[in-house]
């Protein structure tokens, strides 16, 4: 049962969203622009990184050079934005930039969708690396034998099952960034938790207005998750069938499976 209090805190956060659902609508619009924008992006920069870090060493003495020197500055790049917390990253990349610009800033939104991606991209490559690596050996030598190189054997063949191991790892990151965009509020970046910062500077209700935001933030955050688990189950596929064509099969369950049965 909820108490006189407990109903006066309920009535209050509904108030705050009737009140201001125009600006946290607004929050929630660029939280979610950031985060599906940082993921996808950070997801095409660890699936680069993550594929150049599993190439076979060259033979050839000079490419063996240059690959052990671009292994050292990718893992560098992946080390110091693993090892730094974003916030500290945007500043640094946001008014590093006004620095070396004579104080003419980047804009807002495009500092922010480039932190997110960038920061996110460090994390995809060690998760795509390991994703690279689960797959068994012998799908590597099985693409060889038929003539596939290496690019081909990756796109074709292990980047697919690389991408369906990952997913759940994906979905995290995801997860993460809808939360972690809180944090570029330091730029200005008018995101939810801003929004929430602002709202607070009119009512001075802050108990009730963050508590409304941290509800909104767990809408979000559990409403991807279902949604993704769902794309996960949709992708594993059914999970009792048939294989086709084995000479085990009796024609007529091949044939009811494969639809070729007569319908009269």
């Amino acid at each position: 049962m909820l108490t006189a209090r407990d109903k006066l805190g309920v009535k209050m956060i509904i108030e705050i969203l009737r009140q201001y659902y125009p600006l946290i609508f607004r929050g929630v619009g660029y939280t979610m622009l950031v985060a599906i924008f940082g993921t996808i992006i950070g997801l095409l920069i660890g699936l680069l990184i993550g594929t150049y870090r599993t190439l076979p060493m060259p033979r050839n003495k000079a490419l063996r050079v240059l690959k052990r020197a671009g292994d050292f500055i990718l893992t560098t790049y992946i080390e110091v934005f693993r090892g730094t917390p974003m916030m500290v990253q945007a500043l640094v990349i946001f008014w590093g930039f006004a620095l070396l610009n004579g104080g003419q800033t980047l804009n807002v939104t495009f500092s922010a969708l480039l932190i997110v991606s960038i920061n996110t991209g460090a994390y995809m490559s060690e998760i795509v690396r390991g994703g690279i690596i689960s797959i068994d050996r012998g799908q590597f030598e099985g693409a060889q034998s038929i003539g596939m190189g290496h690019g081909r054997t990756m796109f074709y063949i292990v980047i697919p099952q690389a991408l369906r191991n990952i997913l759940p790892s994906v979905t995290n990151e995801f997860i993460i960034n809808i939360k972690d965009t809180s944090v570029l509020n330091v730029i200005g970046f008018t995101e939810l938790f801003f929004q929430a910062k602002k709202i607070v500077s009119i009512n001075y209700q802050t108990f009730a207005t963050y508590m409304l935001i941290a509800i909104v933030y767990f809408v979000l955050t559990f409403s991807i998750s279902l949604i993704l688990r769902f794309a996960e189950k949709k992708m594993d596929g059914k999970k009792h069938f048939t294989i086709l064509g084995s000479q085990s099969d009796r024609a007529d369950v091949v044939a009811a499976n494969s639809g070729g049965g007569r319908n009269d």
